[in-house]
């Protein structure tokens, strides 16, 4: 019953790694596609300096809402990881809010208005850029939901409890069959529930610092 109850909960802890896994990756792959459809989509024969300039900045914002969602997962100040990549206004107005990811969502958002209106940008070419950004929001959103939805607090101390009074009356439950052994015995079988009930713990929140968490 106790290897039921572990193993239910770091099922659910490895469901929440592997999704934030999967969503991470295809974060990676949606920056990759608006990168590419930046430098080919968003193009003019009259001003070809002023659209580089443009396709520049909006390629380092993409790179800046990375690192601002990076940041947010993980509950860090990321000023000095987004400030090369914005623009000084930029940069003031989206450190003067709280949701920074949000933030830099909308100025590329803006981006994309400001080229189509400029006929940078086709018609036809529009709504696939518009796709990525919603995409970014839907990553972000469900990274957020991974982040702010922990195994209820409760049931992890009800498991903790469990294992600790087991591992603690198992001696008496052996004692008679395993004799002088009991000690290295129950040393096993505590060893591999403690060892089980701390992977939960461990892997329960992927987007944090510790060695076992994802490479953000």
């Amino acid at each position: 019953a106790v290897g039921i109850f572990l193993g239910f909960r770091n099922n659910a802890s490895y469901d929440k790694f592997w999704e934030g896994r999967k969503l991470w990756g295809a974060l990676v792959n949606t920056t990759r596609s608006l990168t590419r459809q930046t430098c080919h989509m968003i193009d003019s024969q009259q001003d070809s300096e002023e659209v580089q300039r443009f396709r520049t900045i909006f390629v380092k914002r993409i790179i800046a809402f990375v690192h601002a969602l990076r940041c947010h997962l993980r509950n860090q100040d990321p000023s000095g990881e987004i400030k090369r990549f914005l623009p000084a206004e930029d940069f003031d107005q989206v450190i003067a809010v709280k949701h920074r990811p949000l933030a830099i969502l909308q100025q590329l958002s803006r981006d994309l208005a400001i080229a189509r209106k400029r006929q940078w940008l086709g018609g036809f070419n529009y709504p696939f850029m518009e796709q990525q950004l919603n995409e970014f929001s839907n990553i972000l959103g469900a990274c957020e939901r991974i982040k702010n939805t922990p195994i209820p607090f409760s049931y992890s101390v009800l498991i903790h409890r469990i294992v600790a009074a087991y591992c603690l009356f198992l001696p008496f439950g052996l004692v008679e069959t395993t004799g002088v052994l009991t000690p290295v015995v129950v040393l096993m079988i505590s060893y591999a529930f403690f060892e089980l009930d701390a992977i939960g713990d461990e892997i329960e929140n992927p987007f944090g610092t510790h060695p076992n968490d994802l490479p953000l």
